[in-house]
């Protein structure tokens, strides 16, 4: 269900399963300490220091916060979507054997699925 709070465009990305265009969000090249929640209910997604440079124009995770995240086949058929698990908002897909990180997975994200919390905002 989405939060009476989002905007259109928003809503859009996370429940009719949207991409926000490449090299436009918010948290694509954004690299402070902290961990990103989901948008729509504040479920704890990734820390900061699973997030890496994927070159690819959305945010690149490589971790998530326990299972936070779940993953389902996309209704494409072919990529794997990904999901919050507490409210099933659409976050990206994810894409294994790229060989970006020792972990060998990335999370490819849109930034209006995500909203930040600093390191102190945390404590």
């Amino acid at each position: 269900m989405p939060n009476k709070n989002l905007s259109d465009f928003e809503k859009y990305i996370l429940f009719e399963k949207g991409t926000e265009p490449p090299f436009s969000g918010e948290y694509n090249d954004f690299f402070e300490n902290g961990i990103y929640v989901c948008k729509n209910c504040g479920n704890e997604l990734y820390c900061s220091d699973s997030k890496f440079r994927g070159h690819c124009g959305w945010p690149s995770f490589d971790g998530q916060i326990n299972n936070n995240v779940r993953q389902i086949p996309d209704k494409d058929g072919i990529r794997i979507e990904i999901v919050c698990a507490k409210c099933e908002a659409h976050l990206g897909h994810v894409f294994y054997g790229e060989g970006f990180t020792n972990k060998n997975v990335r999370h490819c994200v849109n930034s209006v699925s995500l909203l930040f919390l600093s390191q102190n905002e945390n404590k």
